[in-house]
C-alpha cells in the first residue's frame, strides 16, 4: 500500500519560534519543554531538540509557556497534514505547568472560554487561535509522551512512528497512518493576548470597550489641544 502524502500549506510553518525545520513529509513532531529564558538554553535541552530532527521529525522545538506557547504549535502543526504524532520530552515547568497542560488538551479539550480542561497550569488558556484549530490540533494527531526521557528514547519515538507497521512503545502501538485528510489550514496568532480573562467575553463587551476606548483617545485629543492654546497663549 502506497503511504498518502501531501504537501504542507505554502505558509508552512507560519509561525516563527525556536525550532528547527527538517523532513516536510514527517508524521512527527518534537516539543521539548523549556523551563529557562531563551538565551540560556541548557546544553541537554538543545541536544533533545536536535535529536528530534536529526531523528526525522518535521519540526523539533522548545515550548515554554502554556498559552501562545502552545497557540504556536497547534498553528504549525496544522499546516502540515502530514504530522500525526506529537512527542513531548524534558523537564517540567513549574510555572506554567506546560507538560501538563499539553497532555489536558489532548485528553480534555477546552471549555467555551478555550481555557484547557482539568490542567493545573494557571495560563493555560488558547484565546488566539479558532477553535477550528484546537480542534483539528486534537484529531489530527497522536500524543506520545517521552517528558523526562533520554535523547535515546526520544530517536525511538521518533522511529516508532514512521513505521510502516505497527510497533510498540512503552504500551503505544505507533505506525504512520499517512497524512491527515483534510486540507492543510493556515493561520497566524494575531492579537497575542496574554491575559485572556480581561478581555471582553462578547461583542456587547467589546463594543463597550471599544467605546470607552475613543473616549480616552478623544480625551487625550482635547487635552492635547488644550496644552498647546495655554503655551501659544503664554508665548503671546
Amino acid at each position: 500500500m502506497v503511504m498518502l502524502k501531501v504537501s504542507p500549506h505554502e505558509a508552512y510553518p507560519p509561525e516563527e519560534g525556536r525550532y528547527l525545520r527538517g523532513n516536510d513529509y514527517s508524521p512527527v513532531a518534537v516539543i521539548i519543554i523549556l523551563t529557562t529564558d531563551a538565551e540560556e538554553i541548557p546544553p541537554e535541552i538543545e541536544r533533545l531538540v536536535r535529536t528530534g530532527v536529526e531523528s526525522g521529525a518535521a519540526l523539533s522545538g522548545t515550548l515554554q509557556t502554556a498559552n501562545i506557547g502552545i497557540e504556536k504549535v497547534i498553528c504549525n502543526v496544522v499546516a502540515n497534514p502530514n504530522i500525526r504524532f506529537l512527542i513531548l520530552g524534558g523537564p517540567e515547568s513549574e510555572g506554567h505547568k506546560t507538560g501538563d497542560a499539553i497532555k489536558a488538551l489532548f485528553r480534555n479539550g477546552v471549555d467555551e472560554k478555550k481555557r484547557i480542561i482539568g490542567t493545573t497550569g494557571l495560563t493555560a488558556v488558547l484565546y488566539n487561535v479558532p477553535m477550528e484549530f484546537i480542534q483539528r490540533f486534537r484529531d489530527q494527531l497522536t500524543l506520545v509522551d517521552c517528558q523526562f526521557q533520554t535523547e535515546e528514547v526520544i530517536r525511538k519515538a521518533v522511529w516508532s512512528c514512521y513505521q510502516e507497521k505497527p510497533v510498540d512503545f512503552k504500551g503505544q502501538a505507533l505506525c504512520d497512518p499517512g497524512a491527515w485528510p483534510e486540507p492543510p489550514l493556515s493561520g497566524k496568532i494575531t492579537w497575542k493576548v496574554v491575559q485572556p480573562w480581561s478581555e471582553p467575553q462578547d461583542d456587547k463587551e467589546r463594543a463597550a470597550k471599544q467605546r470607552a476606548l475613543d473616549m480616552i483617545e478623544e480625551l487625550k485629543a482635547r487635552s492635547a489641544a488644550t496644552a498647546a492654546e495655554e503655551k501659544k497663549t503664554r508665548m503671546d
